[in-house]
């Protein structure tokens, strides 16, 4: 009944939550709501037809300001889950003309993000095969085999009584040279040790500064085709490279290339020749129809009703081009036929100015669940700043210690971090969890500068070294409102 191509495992809403948890903080109603969606997916699966077919994905809009998570909910959701996902402005397609872009085309972008990620993996499956093969690539070039003897073979040749058979006569009517057994098993054993000596030297690295001789594509000598479209050409489906590809003959010359780029090339090519493409792309079509999902950002952009002049023009044409693919339609691809009906959409938007209720209504219908993401306090910010596995704190500890330079965070320290976020997004726009990459760089950016020259140093980050680096920008409103 399931498909085992599918990555979307059976994880439990509680512990999809706790894993989203190690990475965003707070916005637990937005976790939840995902967390079910995906778990509702895993479900449909296990009902048999035509029950199935007729369970559609419950797509979300996530309300809230920017900086708050709602991106960044929907990346690790796609990540937790091995599933497709694309990031797309609902914006950019009212950018050209009066719809802009063309709106199928984010199908399109997913369904080239599904391809690549199946790909990797069936490349990940054949890399141990692939790499045994490069090296032995590899090898022929270093060491090439002896050219091949025909074995000894008995004739029925008369030698004159008293004449001596010279083992390397040749014999009438034939044109191999008689090579005795015992000499022939001796020369390959002796290539074979060889060839192992090269082989680990190859393993060790010791091999890797040496040039050999490899067949490489000739690019100074590909035909050169540039093509000028709007944005409409992206419908009539034409892949130009491999059309162009098969039309002109692949020129390549031979190259001289380290060792070490050699087997690097050849393993490339192992892999791209042991995997199966067209397993790749039905498995790629039917995860990308039942695990894809969809991020629309800035869904407040187009959520203004018709009106006779001005940007609002092309919104709700927008709106009635998204319809179609939310609810369901199957859109042409250069890979196949892709069937939205179980792609999850989740929509997300700041909805300062507009409100959900200004989009249409059949667009309003197919986002059944709304969420609002909350504002972030000082006291999130600190945990931002110290609980997360990829907080900014941990980066900029690990790129100093590079340099041989301890941070080393003090409690009060990190606490004015965030409480000098909160302030200056109180004061001018609130981007969010975004002000803390803008306070951080700022606030160690001499030590940055100098850290080279700091080697085996370490910087204490308290409240006096966070007020000494910043607070003289702080108060000078016009100086703050363009460094942070």
């Amino acid at each position: 009944m399931e498909h085992p191509e599918i990555y979307e495992d059976n994880m439990t809403p509680r512990q999809i939550v706790e894993e989203l948890d190690r990475y965003i903080i707070e916005q637990k109603d937005a976790k939840r709501a995902v967390a079910i969606a995906v778990r509702n997916r895993w479900r449909r699966r296990q009902i048999d037809e035509p029950l199935r077919d007729e369970i559609y994905p419950k797509n979300i809009i996530m309300i809230g300001p920017t900086g708050v998570g709602k991106t960044e909910i929907a990346r690790r959701l796609a990540k937790l889950v091995g599933a497709p996902f694309l990031k797309v402005e609902a914006s950019k397609f009212t950018e050209v003309g009066y719809v802009g872009r063309d709106v199928e085309s984010m199908i399109r972008d997913l369904t080239e993000i599904g391809i690549a990620q199946v790909r990797r993996e069936h490349e990940e499956r054949v890399a141990e095969q692939a790499r045994l093969n490069a090296i032995e690539k590899v090898l022929d070039r270093l060491l090439p085999p002896p050219p091949k003897k025909k074995p000894p073979v008995e004739t029925a040749v008369a030698y004159e009584e008293g004449e001596e058979r010279n083992e390397s006569d040749e014999v009438v009517g034939e044109t191999f040279v008689f090579v005795p057994a015992e000499q022939a098993h001796d020369e390959e054993r002796s290539y074979q040790r060889t060839r192992e000596k090269f082989r680990q030297m190859l393993l060790d690295g010791k091999l890797d500064e040496r040039e050999v001789e490899m067949e490489l594509p000739d690019h100074s000598k590909m035909p050169m085709i540039e093509i000028f479209s709007g944005s409409g050409l992206e419908e009539m489906d034409i892949n130009f490279k491999d059309m162009f590809g098969n039309l002109f003959p692949r020129k390549t010359k031979k190259q001289k290339v380290k060792v070490a780029e050699a087997l690097r090339l050849f393993e490339r090519g192992e892999a791209q020749r042991l995997i199966d493409m067209e397993k790749i792309q039905v498995e790629a079509l039917r995860r990308v129809e039942q695990s894809g999902i969809v991020f629309l950002d800035e869904i407040d952009k187009i959520a203004g009703r018709e009106s006779a002049h001005g940007p609002d023009v092309s919104r709700e044409g927008v709106q009635r081009d998204l319809l179609p693919i939310v609810e369901g339609s199957t859109v042409t691809t250069k890979h196949g036929m892709v069937n939205t009906d179980h792609i999850l959409f989740v929509a997300a938007g700041a909805f300062n100015v507009a409100k959900p209720a200004d989009l249409i209504p059949e667009l309003q219908g197919r986002f059944p669940i709304r969420v609002e993401l909350k504002s972030l306090s000082v006291d999130a910010f600190v945990r931002i700043l110290t609980e997360p596995d990829n907080a900014l704190t941990k980066q900029y500890e690990a790129l100093l210690a590079t340099e041989g330079v301890k941070l080393k965070y003090t409690g009060d320290g990190v606490k004015r971090i965030a409480e000098l976020a909160a302030q200056v997004n109180n004061k001018m726009e609130n981007i969010g969890a975004r002000r803390l990459a803008t306070i951080m760089e700022r606030m160690l950016d001499e030590v940055s500068f100098d850290a080279p020259a700091m080697s085996g140093k370490t910087v204490k980050v308290d409240a006096k070294f966070v007020d000494q680096a910043l607070t003289d920008i702080i108060k000078d409103e016009d100086l703050s409102r363009y460094i942070l």
